[in-house]
């Protein structure tokens, strides 16, 4: 007995600082803020639509003409950024949608704009939803071209930042686009734009979700040759210093809750602001189980975003992005 109370006298006692919620929020080591979500965006070509994604339970498409009602609700839940994806009416082998001063995205961006002028508007950079073959680059002969793309990703950013996009972010994973992209914006006098480069994207299975609502599936084969193997933690930090050096403002790491030792890692490692990209797979998976009844949906989505928040995020991507602003206000 005197030997245990000897033990007892000196142990760690953790739970003293968790006796109470007063002592357990004054003492919380990371929270997530509304202003540090993104919520994403699809927009679509034509009149009249909000267009559910079955995939993505509570996520739509949109035509620019319905945009104005989701952007107030965007504004009155306290969130500041969305990042725009276009799917256009017409397709071709070189993504000329993607560049159009008149397309969906341009429109979407200058409609945003008039109705929110203190949104930050984030314009995803690629050619995947423009393409007749599904691809984030120019093809020939079966194989995706590096190089030959790079032009036609700086003609589409200059439309956006042109239209009013605050941010580009280049999601194509070819080399040296980030360079290709500072060089077109500078030549275009639009100098005060940043770039927020995917720049460590792993080819994952978590983006079905997300092809489905850009229709940006591959027609043939898959983005191995471009996007990340997934294996290789060293690469990705190769990738997003390459980035850097080109020019990039921030940086994203796509997929996010499987690949936090990279987010982790890069926070060590680089001073810049980092992205995580809570992705349409991760969402869809919550959205599931909960609708299930397997797990509470409030506390999970919580759970994962303060997750990424300790893991180095700075700013968080989600399609929860709705959602969790009114729980983050509730809590």
């Amino acid at each position: 007995m005197d030997k245990f109370n000897e033990i007892r006298s000196t142990m760690f006692r953790g739970r003293r600082l968790r006796k109470s919620p007063a002592l357990r929020d004054m003492l919380r080591e990371h929270e997530v803020r509304v202003a540090e979500l993104i919520y994403p965006i699809f927009v679509v070509d034509g009149d009249d639509v909000v267009e559910a994604v079955p995939s993505m339970p509570g996520v739509n498409r949109y035509s620019v003409d319905r945009l104005e009602p989701l952007v107030d609700e965007i504004v009155a839940r306290g969130i500041k950024c969305v990042l725009l994806f276009g799917i256009p009416a017409k397709k071709d082998a070189v993504g000329s949608g993607a560049s159009d001063p008149n397309g969906v995205v341009c429109r979407a961006i200058r409609t945003i704009k008039l109705r929110a002028p203190e949104l930050v508007v984030i314009a995803d950079v690629c050619l995947c939803e423009y393409t007749d073959h599904g691809h984030c680059g120019l093809v020939h002969e079966g194989r995706v071209l590096n190089d030959e793309t790079l032009p036609q990703l700086a003609k589409a950013a200059v439309a956006y930042a042109a239209a009013g996009a605050d941010i580009v972010a280049p999601s194509d994973m070819m080399d040296g686009r980030v360079a290709a992209i500072r060089a077109a914006l500078d030549a275009a006098k639009l100098v005060e734009t940043p770039i927020m480069s995917y720049s460590a994207k792993a080819a994952s299975g978590y983006y079905g979700p997300f092809r489905d609502a850009a229709a940006s599936a591959p027609g043939f084969g898959d983005r191995q040759t471009y996007q990340m193997d997934g294996t290789n933690g060293r690469e990705a930090l190769r990738e997003i210093a390459a980035d850097l050096a080109e020019g990039a403002d921030l940086v994203i790491i796509k997929p996010a809750l499987a690949y936090m030792d990279v987010l982790k890692t890069a926070s060590e490692r680089f001073d810049v602001p980092l992205v995580a990209y809570n992705v349409s797979g991760e969402y869809a998976m919550v959205k599931a189980a909960a609708a299930n009844g397997w797990l509470d949906e409030r506390r999970i989505v919580l759970e994962n975003l303060r997750g990424l928040k300790r893991a180095g995020a700075q700013l968080i991507i989600t399609y929860h992005a709705l959602d969790a602003a009114r729980w983050i206000k509730e809590v």
